[in-house]
């Protein structure tokens, strides 16, 4: 087995719940308010549905972290109650929709950089930019889980400056009638207007899951990971709501529907346009740090499964931190190939489609953990806790299945697929997770020397591309700025279905 996490390295309560309110706000957050104009100020009672779910599925999370805190999140729960075929399931779904989803995730980042660095505009030079910040977040987390910890706390505290900001000063813009007279302008009746609006805001919670599936890096896990997981989602509530709504009553319903930007917009309408230019970098630099938090989850959960031998050693292999670099590193390389083979915009289209497939399976692992609540917690709790938990459960477990309900039909389809594929690659492991139960070998193991450098080589190596890329340099020593060509739509993490 490789290095477990020295209780020094791990992060405390504070980061681990920035880093559950940083991953579930990610780039989405600043693009609700302008794709909930679409049905009107009446998704404020959407809003409120969606966080008794988000907090019930919170709830379920904070309960399995307690009585059964082991690494690895939804994948750890699901192989407990319901065998090995479900937990590599879980994994398989949750880690690959991961990797896909961050690669969205760094592209909506930077597309917010744009305009404060022309020269990201051109594509070959958007694309090393991407890979040169997967690789430099890949580093963070090779120096182990409180780099990562430190970067997202600074991250998510930027992140939370306009959004908070916004809650709480944008009042003094507020016109009522702004709010009022788009109370629903959808077309639909208000039940059909507030189901509408559900679409949107069950996926601005996706992230919830973060701290128990970190659970290995965080300090005393069975007290700090049920606090963070639920302190963290009541956070993100927050800022949703009284940010959406704020931005309802500041700007006009038709300017609102129209905006890229809604909360630079919002800036600029109360400040002026140095603080639209604030807001723009305070967005991406907090989508990119949530990246760090995001890829430090596709490294945990793989690393659980290949110490139970359900997935390849190569992620169960760590360093002297007790970070799995080796599957970090595959991890990088698979989404620098991803960002390299999207550049072209038909490319690019077609990405988007499968990142919003990515993002429909993730909701399969919530539902099986709402449900292993049912099965991990008997036993372990009065009679009467056990009752209001299992009603929380449902609750959760109904939250996440409107959400695949409302979601693209054809997109879910292709999700059931994939799932159904599950059970052919884990016929092909399963050899392999005989011979760990037979004590043949032990999975993992320290890293190999030559890793930490490759990291570092590589992250120095795609800064120097992209350096190289955007200013290029001429005989006459001067530094010169390429010329940009138009770039294309810039994807989210968070992508409507």
């Amino acid at each position: 087995m490789g290095s477990p996490i020295k209780e020094e390295h791990k992060i405390g309560l504070v980061p681990a719940t920035l880093m559950v309110a940083g991953n579930m706000m990610g780039s989405g957050v600043f693009m609700l308010p302008a794709n909930l104009a679409a049905v009107g100020s009446i998704s404020l009672i959407g809003w409120l549905i969606t966080i008794v779910g988000a907090i019930s599925l919170a709830l379920v999370f904070a309960k399995l972290a307690a009585i059964y805190p082991a690494a690895g999140g939804p994948y750890a729960y699901a192989r407990r109650a319901f065998g090995d075929y479900i937990g590599y399931q879980t994994n398989l779904v949750y880690w690959l929709a991961n990797v896909i989803g961050n690669v969205a995730l760094i592209t909506a980042g930077l597309g917010y950089l744009t305009h404060f660095f022309p020269p990201l505009k051109d594509p070959l030079t958007f694309a090393m930019a991407q890979v040169a910040m997967v690789w430099l977040l890949t580093y963070a987390n090779v120096l182990g889980p409180r780099t990562v910890g430190r970067i997202q706390s600074l991250t998510t505290g930027l992140v939370l400056l306009p959004i908070l900001g916004t809650a709480i000063f944008g009042w003094f813009w507020f016109d009522q009638q702004n709010f009022t007279s788009s109370w629903n302008v959808s077309g639909k009746s208000d039940p059909s207007a507030i189901m509408a609006s559900l679409t949107f805001t069950l996926w601005a919670f996706i992230g919830v899951e973060t701290a128990s599936v970190s659970a290995a890096v965080v300090k005393d896990p069975t007290k700090n990971v049920p606090i963070a997981t639920v302190g963290g989602v009541i956070l993100a509530s927050i800022a949703y709501v009284l940010s959406s709504s704020v931005i309802m009553g500041m700007l006009p319903n038709q300017e609102l529907i129209s905006s890229s930007a809604p909360f630079a917009d919002a800036a600029r309408l109360a400040l002026g346009n140095t603080a639209a230019n604030v807001v723009a970098l305070c967005a991406a630099i907090g989508c990119i740090g949530s990246l760090g938090g995001w890829i430090l989850l596709v490294g945990q959960s793989a690393k659980a499964a290949a110490d139970d031998g359900l997935f390849a050693a190569l992620f169960a292999r760590t360093n002297n931190k007790g970070v799995p670099t080796g599957g970090l590193t595959l991890v990088a390389v698979l989404m620098s190939v991803l960002i390299l083979t999207t550049i072209s915009p038909t490319a690019s289209q077609q990405f988007g489609k499968i990142a919003s497939v990515a993002v429909i399976m993730t909701l399969m692992p919530y539902i099986y953990s709402a449900v292993a609540l049912r099965v991990l917690a008997y036993g372990k709790m009065p009679p009467q806790q056990y009752g209001l938990f299992t009603v929380i459960l449902l609750i959760a477990a109904v939250y996440c299945l409107v959400a695949l309900v409302g979601s693209d039909g054809q997109q879910t389809r292709w999700s059931l697929i994939f799932v159904i594929a599950t059970v052919i690659f884990y016929a092909l492991i399963l050899n392999r997770r005989r011979s760990v139960e037979e004590k043949h070998f032990l999975p993992g193991g320290p890293e190999p020397a030559w890793v930490h450098y490759f990291t570092l080589f590589a992250t120095i190596a795609a800064l120097c591309l992209f350096f190289w890329f955007s200013v290029g340099q001429y005989p006459d020593l001067e530094l010169r700025l390429r010329a940009p060509n138009p770039s294309g739509h810039h994807l989210e993490r968070h992508i409507e279905p």
